[in-house]
């Protein structure tokens, strides 16, 4: 059962799995509550709509919001109605356009909610100076690479990890060979 409020932080370089795990989690949080997406970075563009059509988003319709790049003070605005989303992703922090004193501020307004956010990386960590300091406020940190997501925070989980493309997952850390012409 997913906390209902408080603030996660997925960060990963681009190509690694970050959208398509969070997919799969916005999915999940559907059996919880309703969920917004709110897709700064990329809007609703064809992009955007393949990956709903790939993790079949339709299924959870009437619990998944995808927001066409709404402007934080509009989200803020639509997050304190009544039968707001319980849980909401900002695709990406970068995106946001957030100081620190903005982001806990924003964090206090929506207290009761669960604020997801996704940031870009440098190297292995958040890509800027604020989106570190969210990091270090986050309860939840999920690392994602080579289409696996680690678990950071206070809850690692049996593996501390989680599989998003397990086949292209075990290719990439090297726990399953590559099969070729020469060795299938």
């Amino acid at each position: 059962t997913p906390e209902r409020r408080g603030v996660w932080l997925v960060w990963g370089n681009t190509g690694n799995g970050k959208t398509s795990f969070v997919m799969q989690l916005c999915k999940e949080l559907c059996r919880f509550g309703r969920v917004a997406y709110d897709s700064l970075e990329e809007g609703a563009w064809l992009t955007m709509q393949n990956t709903l059509k790939r993790y079949n988003m339709q299924d959870v319709n009437r619990r998944f919001l995808l927001l066409d790049a709404e402007p934080l003070d509009e989200l803020s605005l639509r997050l304190k109605r009544q039968k707001s989303p319980d849980f909401v992703v900002i695709d990406s922090f970068q995106y946001t356009y957030m100081s620190f004193p903005q982001f806990l501020k924003f964090k206090e307004q929506h207290r009761n909610k669960l604020l997801i956010f996704i940031s870009h990386a440098s190297g292995q960590n958040p890509d800027g100076r604020t989106a570190k300091k969210v990091l270090y406020n986050a309860s939840l940190k999920i690392y994602v690479e080579g289409k696996r997501a680690f678990s950071h925070g206070r809850f690692i989980g049996p593996k501390g990890y989680y599989d998003i493309w397990p086949e292209e997952a075990e290719i990439y850390f090297g726990e399953k060979p590559i099969l070729n012409d020469e060795n299938e």
